[in-house]
């Protein structure tokens, strides 16, 4: 079944590492969710495979920018027009985004009584130094109150996020930073090696000195140690940047590895079907504005040809612990492009970089921290 996301562009205030479409100005946040209700309703058709059958959403995913700024009054709003034109599977997967200092107890409670089921929250550190490395606008203490918080709301299904490689986070406070989302069992975890992105106030800061650079040797090392300490606490790392306990996989990723149709809603969001990917302005305002005169938006789009959907196939496999499927590349790709791939995938399976089972391609666990690398000498 398909699935939507919607980009919520609005931030307290601005991570000096983000590259991601956002604004600090929440100016035309009414203005925005009426406007987004009507691109609900302009794209109600663009996952229907059937004129007589109604859409059943498997996920919902609320994205940014930090769609816990939102009122649950603005939520319940978006909720009803979706509502208008969609249907949540029963078991739906519908996640929202959230920021710790945005998490209180009121607002948790509120939360409950939405269709949302599951929180990401963007912890990033439990140290405060690297919080203020990142500009991020909570505390230490704010994101340990939101976690036990969110479990007496109700909410069971919560992952975290956490950034390794930041300057100045030894080994040791990494290790604090895994084990306590361990010790408050958080059942999955995303962890993200800090990078520099170009035109993000990180990259400013670094190449005029005011900042420290990024050391690869140390989230290498970092990396090693989350998969050493997670393996140990029943947790399967199920792909490069997401570890869950079972039952607790995020299935709106999942989803976009296999190649499932989804529509993406707000400025910047990407839809994809059949081999069309879609991708909204990244402007707000002429997002705004075209909806507000009765049309969609400005986008891009194109038609992966062949080489592109194998080459992003096997991107999105080899990051997973599942790999990549040998027969499916023959089935529905063909004999060359098995061919190519086994042979480019020689030097790795020979160096312990990557492993072969009888049907599957897996990338190793030495191989895990340069699976981009290793999937860009398989492509055609």
């Amino acid at each position: 079944m398909p699935g939507i996301y919607i980009h919520i562009p609005f931030c307290r205030q601005a991570c000096h590492y983000c590259n991601f479409h956002f604004s600090v100005s929440q100016k035309r946040r009414p203005e925005f969710v009426q406007a987004l209700k009507r691109e609900i309703a302009l794209q109600k058709d663009f996952l229907r495979t059937n004129n007589h059958e109604r859409i059943i959403l498997d996920t919902l995913y609320f994205g940014g920018g930090t769609p816990s700024l939102l009122e649950t009054s603005e939520l319940d709003e978006i909720f009803s027009e979706l509502f208008r034109f969609f249907e949540l599977a029963p078991d739906a997967e519908v996640t929202l985004e959230a920021n710790p200092d945005d998490l209180a107890s009121e607002k948790l409670s509120a939360l409950r009584n939405t269709p949302v089921n599951r929180l990401s929250i963007g912890i990033q550190s439990f140290h405060e130094a690297d919080l203020k490395y990142m500009n991020r606008s909570h505390t230490s203490e704010q994101a340990v109150k939101v976690l036990n918080n969110a479990r007496k709301a109700g909410f069971e299904n919560i992952t975290a996020d956490l950034i390794y490689g930041t300057p100045g986070m030894n080994d040791a406070q990494w290790k604090e930073n895994i084990m306590k989302l361990i010790l408050h069992d958080i059942p999955h975890i995303s962890a993200y090696s800090l990078t520099v992105e170009k035109k993000t106030a990180l990259e400013v800061f670094i190449r005029k000195g005011k900042a420290a650079p990024v050391d690869e040797e140390q989230s290498a090392r970092q990396f090693e140690i989350l998969c050493e300490i997670i393996s140990q606490h029943g947790y399967e790392h199920y792909e490069i940047s997401n570890f869950g306990k079972p039952g607790f996989f995020s299935r709106h990723n999942l989803s976009y590895w296999s190649g499932v149709p989804y529509l993406g809603l707000g400025p910047s969001a990407h839809s994809y079907r059949d081999g069309l990917r879609r991708w909204n302005i990244a402007n707000t305002c002429n997002y705004i504005e075209n909806l507000q005169n009765g049309q969609l938006p400005p986008f891009d789009q194109e038609q992966l040809d062949k080489d592109q959907q194998y080459n992003e196939y096997v991107m999105t496999a080899l990051r997973t612990m599942w790999g990549v499927d040998k027969e499916l590349v023959k089935s529905r790709f063909g004999d060359d492009y098995f061919e190519k791939m086994m042979q480019a995938a020689r030097k790795f399976l020979k160096n312990g970089k990557m492993l072969e089972t009888s049907s599957h391609l897996i990338i190793s666990a030495e191989g895990k921290f340069l699976a981009d690398g290793i999937a860009a000498e398989l492509f055609v």
